[in-house]
């Protein structure tokens, strides 16, 4: 089976996947299974692999997705928690009496605090700072959380552009050069970017005004009777530990201070936190605890059960297998002789050879023009390691030098990252934000592909990229 074919036998998958999910034919966790599956065995049938290979494949894919997936059911359980004993009741009433009725600048801290808090370059622990926070001033805002997803992750687009974070680290890799050096260079891009985050937040809000969101605003007369009924339960909440409020502000901070710290794995300071978070909140009794547990317990289920069928979906078209059989990962970049190519790999190769038929000249702009729509096929790993090497050569032949590929590629890629089902993190943040990812993708992809091409055009006027 040659590489052309098993390369547009994974864009048929992907296609597959991101069509089912549109049409709202099943859940995201068994559309991750069952298509993989089904090209793993035409993979295997065809002769590509064995059987024994594609569990090879698919024990790696495991390796990228299980960490998430701890950290998902342990913070969804320690937010879980702090909503309980009421912490962001205090947190929520406190933050309208600032904001009063004032939409667009929800929409604004929105931006602020995604901005900032993903200063460290992590999508997981950002989505976990935003979203536990805001979705709840959301949905007394009447907001949609669709838009609170899309001012976070554009947001923490331009904010991936930090030399420490996961693109600009494997772009500068693949040139041979400091992270430092390529984001010195891409530096001007990145104000501009901050610039356009904080005016789509405002457009958002205005956009939410618009609809009868806020306090006062249209949609709040068709809920007025139901939010005096929430209103009363949560006064007779039995689970509400006003007295802590202190004491879980700390804990929070000190799990989020864990968090950013990076020495621990990510999932581990939700695990502590969680711990610390029973005990102290409900006492030293195991059927509280079991209770509290059970209340959060469907959520975690259903991502974590999203988050495994990721992880086959990432085995079996990112995994490439040496001549000894084993897994090689999509970070590496020059495979060894005899390596088989990843799915991904096959159908980079294929990507690459159509584009520079006719705009060989102009490659950056039609790579940055396509990065968006690219991003839902490529995990970043097999995007900057598989498919940015190949795309350099092919601008080599044509004269276009490196650099201003490497910028294209990382600069519009970034806008998307955080829409792409193949990027983990974008499954914690919709789960944590309770938003099936076909409709995260719906409600973001056009203003995200507008908003990368607003990036690149801005790059092409500061001369960091030709026309």
């Amino acid at each position: 089976m040659s590489d052309m074919l098993v390369g547009i036998l994974g864009l048929i998958c992907i296609i597959g996947i991101v069509v089912t999910l549109f049409k709202s034919r099943t859940q995201p966790a068994i559309a991750f299974i069952v298509f993989p599956a089904v090209l793993g065995l035409i993979l295997v049938l065809g002769g590509r692999y064995s059987f024994d290979n594609l569990a090879t494949m698919i024990k790696s894919g495991f390796g990228s997705t299980a960490p998430t997936a701890a950290l998902f059911v342990f913070s969804v359980l320690y937010f879980g928690i702090m909503t309980d004993a009421g912490m962001f009741d205090i947190i929520i009433g406190r933050l309208m009496g600032l904001v009063g009725d004032n939409v667009i600048g929800v929409a604004l801290v929105t931006a602020v605090i995604a901005l900032v808090g993903h200063l460290d370059g992590g999508g997981a622990s950002t989505f976990c700072i935003v979203v536990p926070a805001l979705l709840p001033v959301y949905k007394r805002m009447r907001m949609r959380t669709t838009t609170l997803l899309r001012i976070a992750v554009l947001s923490m687009g331009v904010l991936n552009l930090m030399p420490w974070a996961g693109p600009t680290m494997r772009a500068a890799s693949v040139l041979g050069m400091e992270a430092g050096s390529l984001w010195q260079t891409i530096l001007p891009i990145q104000i501009f970017g901050i610039v356009l985050a904080l005016a789509h937040a405002a457009l958002s809000g205005w956009q939410e005004k618009r609809r009868g969101a806020g306090l006062h605003g249209a949609l709040a007369e068709t809920g007025s009777a139901s939010e005096a009924a929430q209103a009363q339960s949560a006064g007779a909440n039995e689970l509400a530990r006003p007295k802590l409020f202190l004491f879980n502000i700390l804990l929070t901070i000190a799990v989020i201070a864990l968090l950013i710290w990076d020495v621990f794995p990510s999932y581990f300071p939700f695990m502590i936190g969680t711990a610390i978070a029973l005990f102290v909140n409900y006492g030293f009794t195991a059927k509280m605890h079991k209770k509290i547990i059970n209340l959060h317990a469907g959520p975690a289920l259903m991502m974590c059960s999203t988050l495994m069928g990721a992880a086959v979906l990432m085995g079996v078209l990112t995994t490439s297998l040496g001549a000894d059989g084993n897994a090689i990962s999509a970070k590496v970049m020059d495979l060894p002789a005899g390596t088989i190519p990843s799915v991904v790999r096959c159908l980079a190769a294929i990507v690459s050879g159509i584009l520079p038929a006719a705009l060989g000249q102009h490659l950056p702009l039609v790579i940055g023009i396509l990065s968006v729509p690219l991003a839902l096929a490529f995990d970043t790993d097999s995007y900057f390691y598989g498919m940015l090497p190949v795309v350099i050569g092919i601008g080599q032949a044509f004269g276009v030098d490196a650099l201003p590929i490497a910028v294209a590629m990382v600069v519009c890629r970034n806008c998307a990252t955080f829409i792409s089902p193949m990027v983990p993190a974008t499954l914690l943040g919709t789960g944590l934000a309770d938003v099936d990812i076909k409709d995260h993708i719906k409600a973001s992809f056009l203003y995200v592909w507008g908003f990368s091409i607003l990036c690149m055009l801005a790059a092409v006027a500061f001369g960091i990229m030709p026309l």
